[in-house]
């Protein structure tokens, strides 16, 4: 429990003695009344002062306003007409401990992600004359050298240049098991260093590591409102006047009709009825129970490793009733092997060690496989002029000569004669086909296929049974690799051969002809305009990549797909209490108000 916390409850427990003891006193007139009010003050003083607050910025019609006329109207109504002054104060304690109740319930929530995402490091050991100094991780630059001891943090993104350890990513991605992370491998802020000690060199600012961009999506997603909780604001503004209104009506009306029947006003009787009516209308349930719900869900899906960058996107979440995958990095790992190479004016291996030199550059997955494949690559061949063309694949100077490596609309756009590959066409092997041109000269191509992710079967079945009612694939890869990945996973709609560009007009299509909420869950690096075309974008974190953590409205931290349906759980269930919350108070609202308008409550 806070520290203001402590305090308000201590007041509550000091009004609460007054109210239980002063019953069983002898002491009257002004002497109970004063100390009655001491009790109210001593439980309500910042109700009073936030009711008047509000006065003066003309604020007026909030709960605080709604609470301090009821309650002072009770002390006036018992110090002329009735003489239960404890009404007032328990009145307010009720109220109080109720707020009490909402804060912690909300603090609970917060802590819950904060000790998720206390992945913001203190300090980072940088060596200084063979002595381990901290430092403000802030104070560090990029190349910098920061050393890292069993249990301690990673302070900012890096590459490994000395050391081998176990990571604990489990703040991050909400994977258990530890990583193992060797030398050259990079890592990112917010990890556990739980074994080895580590030598990084920092690849970026404190200001633009994963640590930094993940604490600041959370912090941010807190301003994002859905539209329930607008309803709630705009329901509450127009609410609180009009039950005001209604209560001075049911204050003064009755007994001037009474008057003129020639009856009783019974004036203490409707006042006692109007303050009641004003204390039960009170919206503080309805206005606090919304964004804690949407609060607590946000909190749920990042305690498995889903970052959803606010409640607006949390309650898109739950109404996606069609998802569209991209293939590579997604529903596969993204990690190609070549498995077989047909040259036309060379040998294998020269074609190969071609490839893998125009690749040196790029960071495509498919790059890093021909890299892979001919691990003899030496620096002796000059490359130059390199130049990745999205969507098609990549030029550059090679000792001299222009190679092209890529899909066939690349060998069409530098109008090379190429041919398909026979054994794909025969479907003897299926893989994407890597076309080589040297100085638009056909040179032969290269097969590399794919590994399907291990869980993207069951997401598909998943997301079927938890009511997604059509599920989608694009790629820009080949229509046989395509074909091949869909028929595996059960997916029936699918479309390959797509740029970039192509995947947005396809997403559109979609969104136009199923009239349906479409989600679209990506690799976040080449796929962010698609991404922020859907109505959710679901990037698959990769360990928090920048692309990924700006372009999506929710981020996999892990990359693990089977989270996307666990999150669609986490946003309707959210969903479905935000709703018996609305449905319940304000139900429960309008017949308390009815039934204290009668004299009833």
């Amino acid at each position: 429990m806070e520290k203001e916390q402590k305090i308000v409850l201590t007041r509550i427990i000091i009004a609460g003695i007054f109210l239980i003891t002063l019953p069983f006193t002898d002491i009257t007139g002004i002497v109970k009344f004063t100390l009655y009010f001491f009790a109210y003050l001593i439980v309500g003083y910042d109700v009073i002062l936030e009711a008047l607050e509000g006065i003066k910025n003309h604020e007026i019609f909030d709960e605080h306003f709604l609470m301090a006329v009821a309650t002072i109207g009770a002390f006036f109504l018992a110090l002329y007409f009735t003489g239960e002054y404890s009404e007032a104060v328990a009145v307010m304690l009720f109220y109080q401990l109720g707020e009490l109740f909402q804060d912690y319930a909300v603090d609970k929530s917060r802590k819950n992600i904060i000790s998720l995402m206390d992945i913001k490091p203190d300090y980072a050991n940088i060596e200084i004359n063979n002595e381990l100094k901290k430092v403000n991780p802030h104070d560090v630059k990029i190349n910098s050298i920061i050393i890292v001891k069993p249990g301690e943090k990673i302070p900012i993104d890096g590459k490994i240049i000395e050391g081998s350890s176990s990571i604990d990513t489990s703040a991050l991605t909400g994977e258990s098991i530890p990583r193992e992370a060797k030398l050259n491998d990079d890592v990112i802020s917010g990890c556990i260093n739980l074994t080895g000690i580590l030598k990084i060199k920092t690849t970026c600012e404190f200001k633009d590591s994963t640590v930094s961009k993940i604490l600041d999506l959370v912090e941010k997603s807190q301003t994002r409102k859905s539209k329930s909780e607008k309803f709630i604001s705009r329901f509450a503004k127009v609410y609180t006047p009009i039950v005001c209104y209604s209560a001075l009506g049911l204050a003064i009306f009755p007994p001037v009709i009474k008057i003129f029947m020639g009856l009783s006003a019974m004036w203490s009787e409707w006042i006692y009825r109007a303050l009641t009516f004003l204390v039960i209308s009170c919206p503080c349930a309805l206005v606090i129970s919304i964004p804690l719900s949407f609060f607590a869900g946000i909190g749920a899906a990042s305690k498995n490793g889903i970052l959803i960058k606010g409640s607006n996107y949390l309650e898109l979440l739950s109404q996606i009733k069609c998802l569209v995958f991209d293939k590579t990095g997604t529903l596969t790992r993204g990690v190609f092997e070549v498995v077989a190479v047909h040259p036309e004016i060379m040998n294998e291996n020269d074609l190969l060690h071609l490839a893998a030199h125009v690749e040196r550059y790029s960071l495509h997955p498919v790059a890093n496989s021909l890299r892979k494949a001919y691990p003899n690559e030496s620096d002796n061949c000059i490359v130059e002029e390199f130049e990745e063309i999205s969507g098609y694949g990549v030029r550059a100077k090679v000792n001299g000569k222009i190679i092209c490596a890529g899909n066939k609309k690349f060998m069409e756009l530098i109008k090379t004669d190429y041919h398909e590959c026979e054994e794909c066409n025969k479907n003897r092997k299926s893989g994407t086909v890597i076309h080589i041109a040297i100085d638009n000269k056909y040179a032969g191509h290269v097969i590399i296929s794919d590994v399907i992710k291990a869980n993207s079967q069951r997401t598909i079945e998943s997301l079927k049974i938890n009511g997604i009612k059509k599920v989608v694939m694009l790629t820009g890869d080949s229509r046989v690799s395509a074909e091949e990945v869909a028929l595996k996973l059960g997916i029936n709609e699918y479309y390959s051969e797509l740029l970039p560009a192509e995947k947005v007009l396809k997403l559109e299509e979609i969104i136009n002809t199923t009239k349906l909420k479409v989600g679209f869950a990506g690799d976040g690096i080449n796929d962010a305009p698609v991404l922020m075309r859907s109505d959710v974008g679901i990037a698959m974190g990769g360990m928090g990549s920048d692309a990924a953590i700006e372009s999506a409205d929710v981020v996999i931290m892990d990359d693990d797909t089977l989270k996307i349906p666990l999150a669609i759980r986490i946003a309707k269930k959210s969903m479905l209490i935000v709703k018996q919350n609305i449905y319940f108070s304000i139900g429960i609202k309008i017949l308390c108000l009815v039934l204290s308008a009668l004299g009833l409550a």
